[in-house]
């Protein structure tokens, strides 16, 4: 692998299209989700088919691409409620869910039994299990509007249009009402939602069952989940001779980049990359209520150390990126693991010790993100050698990974935490000498500790994502780190 230091020779990047870089993220989604790898654009390349069987005009077709693409947007939000609940893995809760038919008291019951607290005690369990009998339908609403507000609400943090917005809002919403989060029915429901919704299901009972599975599914829930006009024209579009064989191609990711309506493909400049890294780590946060805000500040005590250093405003904003991308892998983890108070076990720790490698395999599928990948997948490795995930040490490290690791543990231990309070600033700093040398460089060190002033008015500033996107205009391309709007 490259250093990172080798950037300033690169020839520059051919432009970067918009459903490239989505596409790739879109696993990231899929690992919250618990899904198999490219469960998002697999739903693309069917709903963009059934597009084409409805000949919808470029504009509506686009805005359905990013629809689907981007419909799992706040799956991050309900992961540790959804463990809470079930006192288990969220990861494969929310897996299983999915080939199960919400109206159907019969299989929701099935469903309560086999996965809530599987690892508790006896009485635990009966509690648990009591508490999604009376309340589930309560529940099922509450996890299922906080997921569809936070989608609508990253779409537009993305660039959005309400359009998709709303088509990510209104997934969960069924034919006949019975939907959530607000009950609506029919053509009440966006076009856009009715069809990401359908997609979904075709991929989710293909994927477990086969084609005739997903065929009789989705025809089963005919006129409940599903508009029967639209389930009409699935049949059509999934009998087409070609339509299994595409859903099955190894090359999936060039498949839906060329299905995107090429008259509204859009390149990404500096700015909408910096919104996508902005979006994605709110998704990441999300993920944990003890994380809550940590991707803004270790990226925004990313980029002060590395103006210290006197890195260049470019190389500084790429820093920023990175940073805000490092834990992207997380959403890989299940938060039995990413929040449980004790020690981790050693199953747990493997697991841990996953998340910078679905880091680096997740922005590796972005051509002009691989040495970004790198930089971020590296940043629990040690100058001394010892860490992970592969084992580096000193000169292998790149610069942009030692000043990413340094503002990581910086917040790791200084950020208030629903169940801590931050460490006291000279503890802090003791702490940070303690690892010099052997687990993180002395100069990033001394940088940070030279901006400290800072560094403690910007962990102030971002304990809300709403600071956080006042600020991030003012500080992505400046050298100075500005107050934040409100």
């Amino acid at each position: 692998m490259e250093n990172a230091t080798a950037e300033a020779d690169r020839v520059k990047q051919p432009a970067l299209r918009l459903s490239e870089v989505i596409g790739a993220l879109s696993y990231a989604l899929d690992l919250t989700e618990g899904q198999p790898p490219g469960h998002s654009l697999r739903c693309c390349y069917i709903g963009m088919r059934l597009a084409q069987t409805l000949a919808l005009d470029d504009r509506t077709a686009s805005d359905l691409y990013y629809t689907l693409l981007l419909k799992d947007a706040g799956c991050s939000s309900n992961a540790a409620r959804l463990c809470e609940l079930y006192a288990a893995d969220d990861r494969k809760a929310k897996h299983d869910i999915k080939t199960v038919d919400l109206q159907s008291i019969r299989q929701l019951g099935k469903f309560v039994l086999s996965h809530t607290g599987l690892k508790a005690g006896l009485w635990t369990r009966f509690k648990l299990v009591m508490n999604l009998m009376r309340n589930g339908k309560r529940i099922a609403a509450e996890v299922i509007e906080a997921r569809c507000e936070r989608g609508a609400a990253i779409a537009l943090q993305l660039g959005f249009n309400q359009q998709v917005a709303d088509g990510i809002q209104s997934l969960d919403e069924h034919h006949n009402g019975k939907g959530n989060p607000c009950g609506i029915a029919g053509e009440q429901i966006p076009l856009l939602s009715r069809i990401a919704l359908l997609s979904q299901v075709v991929d989710v009972f293909h994927r477990t069952g086969g084609e005739e599975a997903a065929t009789a599914e989705i025809q089963r829930r005919s006129g409940t989940w599903f508009d029967p006009e639209l389930v009409a024209q699935m049949l059509v579009t999934i009998a087409a001779p070609d339509f299994w064989a595409g859903l099955n191609a190894e090359d999936m990711d060039a498949t839906v980049v060329a299905l995107e309506p090429s008259a509204e493909s859009v390149a990404v400049d500096d700015d909408r990359l910096d919104a996508i890294a902005i979006g994605f780590g709110q998704v990441i946060d999300a993920k944990s209520p003890y994380t809550s805000g940590h991707s803004g500040r270790v990226a925004e005590y990313s980029t002060m150390i590395a103006q210290h250093l006197g890195l260049d405003q470019e190389r500084q904003r790429w820093i920023r990126r990175a940073a805000m991308l490092h834990d992207i892998g997380k959403l890989g983890v299940s938060n039995e693991v990413l929040d449980k108070p004790g020690k981790l076990n050693d199953d747990e720790w493997t697991q841990m010790r996953e998340h910078p490698v679905h880091t680096f395999e997740i922005l590796s599928r972005i051509a002009p993100f691989r040495e970004l990948a790198y930089v971020a997948g590296a940043h629990h490795e040690k100058m001394g050698g010892g860490g992970y995930p592969w084992g580096l040490s000193q000169d292998q490290i790149p610069i942009e990974t030692r000043i990413i690791t340094v503002a990581d543990i910086w917040d790791a231990i200084s950020a208030d935490r629903p169940y801590r309070a931050g460490m006291p600033l000279q503890q802090a700093i003791e702490v940070m000498r303690s690892l010099e040398g052997d687990s993180i460089d002395p100069k990033c060190v001394e940088a940070l500790f030279a901006m400290l002033p800072d560094v403690t008015d910007a962990s102030a500033k971002l304990n809300s994502v709403q600071a956080l996107l006042g600020n991030h205009s003012a500080t992505s391309s400046q050298t100075t780190v500005s107050s934040p709007s409100t």
